[in-house]
């Protein structure tokens, strides 16, 4: 009897799978947030780095928006509300339980950052200036501008108010009121203290505005002294800057301290 060879039956083919939808290919930022979570590093860390690497001082009331890059103020508040979160177990609170401080954590991270402490997380703002064309030369008051910060030492409010006097002369920058303030808060708006954030105000003000004098005066309470320590409620603090004609003129700084305290 004749020997059948076998032959070797074909594989079935295999079903072609359906090509996938095209993906969108990963934005800048997508690419950094996996990087980070790849590598594990905080961003906190990250934004450090950048400082460091720069050789750039970030002390509590100096501001780092420029190292901080667009979306990762969104991302620095999570990592803080979950530090936060480690805090209130640390005090022993049962944030799980306790219907009032279920969210707390989350919440005084927004407000830290977002709000409290904003100056150092966000650029300065805009300022249009003017040209002085009429050859302004007499005495300007603006304030009292109500002022809010938080002591460094102790993360405790600081409330109270500025008065800023301006003397300019032809070749001074004039700007708007509303300015002022918004510069004010801006440079408040981080944990300092009250004798560093005048001149640091002071500072900013004479560079913008290039005048022949500038006076600026704080009263403020301190809840470091109120609320703790102490507890005295009536001190107050109250401190000045004077620069240019506001130092030199005896005259025009009388002048000036007499009018604000009328008001």
């Amino acid at each position: 009897m004749p020997k059948i060879k076998a032959t070797k039956q074909p594989a079935p083919k295999k079903p072609r799978p359906k090509s996938a939808s095209p993906r969108k290919a990963p934005s800048k930022s997508d690419a950094r947030a996996s990087k980070k979570s790849d590598d594990g590093v905080p961003l906190s860390q990250v934004i450090r780095q950048r400082i460091t690497a720069s050789k750039a001082r970030f002390h509590a009331n100096d501001n780092i928006a420029e190292f901080i890059e667009p979306g990762e103020v969104d991302g620095l508040v999570q990592e803080v509300a979950q530090k936060l979160q480690g805090v209130l177990e640390s005090l022993v609170i049962d944030t799980k339980s306790d219907h009032n401080t279920r969210g707390t954590a989350l919440r005084v991270a927004k407000m830290y950052i977002n709000e409290v402490f904003h100056g150092r997380y966000t650029p300065q703002p805009s300022l249009t200036k003017f040209p002085n064309i009429s050859h302004l030369n007499e005495l300007m008051i603006i304030g009292p501008i109500t002022v809010r910060s938080a002591c460094s030492h102790h993360l405790c409010p600081i409330m109270g108010r500025i008065w800023i006097g301006v003397l300019p002369d032809k070749d001074s920058a004039l700007v708007g009121l509303s300015k002022y303030a918004r510069l004010t808060e801006w440079v408040m708006s981080r944990p300092q203290i009250q004798e560093e954030a005048v001149v640091e105000l002071a500072n900013m003000l004479e560079q913008k505005l290039k005048p022949a004098g500038l006076a600026v005066v704080m009263e403020a309470d301190h809840f470091c002294m109120q609320w703790r320590g102490v507890k005295d409620n009536d001190s107050k603090m109250i401190n000045s800057v004077m620069r240019g004609e506001f130092l030199e003129n005896s005259n025009l700084r009388r002048e000036f301290l007499s009018l604000i305290e009328k008001r």
